[in-house]
């Protein structure tokens, strides 16, 4: 009974520092950044399409002029 007993401390004392430890928050907070700029991706899709197409569009035409 002993034995049981102490696995239940040692158990019961690693729980507790793993709940107290904060290591996993900067994952937590990576990924809420991740979900969120995909967010704003996927709701301004189109005007990023138009902003990256002028962009491209201005960098052909101005390309000759280079030398």
């Amino acid at each position: 009974m002993a034995v049981i007993k102490n696995a239940f401390t040692v158990f019961r004392n690693r729980f507790r520092m793993a709940m107290a430890s904060e290591e996993g928050m900067g994952v937590v907070e990576v990924i809420l950044i991740i979900v969120v700029l995909i967010g704003l991706v996927i709701i301004f899709q189109t005007n990023i399409k138009s902003v990256v197409s002028t962009i491209f569009s201005t960098i052909e035409t101005n390309a000759g002029k280079i030398r």
